[in-house]
């Protein structure tokens, strides 16, 4: 049933999955409907316990209102008694349209999951219109300390990166925030980067309680790195010899690559793909060997159930 209500006679819900509301994105919609009225009337639900009607969902059209000085707003009552069911519906609103934060999202999904009977993560994912994996990782941010949630809150960490630390314990939560704070992380990339390899350095780090390596591994390790050392020394070898042809001019180069110069620049193509590639893989190295100095291994902190959550970056 549609009324036009008093504005007093509405209220917002306590309890509603949005807590921030955007105060420039407000003045825009509230100049959009001084404009060319309200395009949806508000849902909201008789309260009997405070009196008046209190909103399941459009309170950012409210606000609007309120903005404009109206005093009246036109509502669609509505008679869901649950409370989930009414919160659901609030939910869906705001996560199809982008509005909530990634922690009201998280916070919301959580909530289904505590009080809606039956409710599992497939449910949740399927309400939404999300995949399983998305709900996951919003989840996965409840595990953030509180020191890191903040700053993600806050917009100065990502929400990719923001995943990868919550997949760490809460005290290599804190090495990394205390290197966030110093800052030594150039952009966001670095962080989800450095976050990842502090996770897999915490689980390796965990294996290796469990299981010392045998001398065979060992040997095994050593000939590994020998190879690896000596194969990156020819590199410079290499460097010399591009050096070379970069000094050369270009008239000349053609002279004296006649009929095989697009041959030797597919060529130069393929080092140029093969040395980003090994860059990247020399960056990552970089990455664990400082995320080593920080990790603190405790076999009781590593979360297991995050296993599925945690992605590896993209190269980048």
């Amino acid at each position: 049933m549609q009324r036009v209500l008093k504005m007093s006679q509405v209220h917002r819900n306590p309890r509603q999955p949005r807590e921030y509301f955007d105060q420039d994105a407000l003045n825009e919609l509230a100049k959009s409907i001084d404009k060319y009225g309200l395009m949806q009337a508000i849902e909201v639900r008789p309260d009997n316990e405070l009196g008046g009607y209190e909103i399941v969902s459009g309170e950012r059209r409210w606000r609007a209102h309120q903005i404009l000085g109206k005093t009246k707003i036109r509502a669609n009552i509505i008679s869901e008694k649950s409370e989930i069911q009414r919160f659901k519906r609030s939910m869906s609103e705001n996560v199809n349209r982008a509005d909530m934060t990634p922690f009201e999202e998280a916070r919301g999904f959580q909530r289904i999951l505590d009080e809606e009977e039956g409710a599992t993560v497939e449910s949740v994912a399927d309400d939404f219109g999300k995949t399983v994996t998305y709900i996951k990782l919003r989840l996965a941010l409840l595990d953030l300390r509180e020191e890191v949630a903040k700053h993600v809150e806050a917009g100065e960490i990502g929400t990719q990166a923001a995943v990868q630390i919550a997949a760490l314990s809460h005290a290599n939560q804190g090495a990394l925030l205390a290197k966030f704070a110093r800052g030594e992380f150039a952009s966001d990339n670095e962080i989800v980067h450095f976050a990842f390899a502090m996770r897999q350095q915490q689980d390796q780090a965990v294996l290796m309680i469990v299981e010392e390596m045998t001398d065979e591994e060992r040997r095994e390790r050593a000939s590994a790195q020998k190879k690896t050392r000596s194969t990156l020394d020819k590199i410079e070898q290499v460097r010399g010899l591009l050096d070379e042809i970069a000094r050369t001019e270009p008239i000349k180069l053609a002279e004296m690559l006649d009929g095989q110069v697009g041959a030797r620049l597919e060529q130069l193509d393929r080092v140029a793909e093969s040395l980003t590639r090994a860059r990247f893989q020399v960056k990552q190295a970089k990455a664990h060997a400082e995320a080593r100095q920080l990790v603190t291994v405790n076999p009781d902190a590593v979360h297991d159930s995050q296993q599925d959550t945690a992605r590896e970056p993209a190269a980048a």
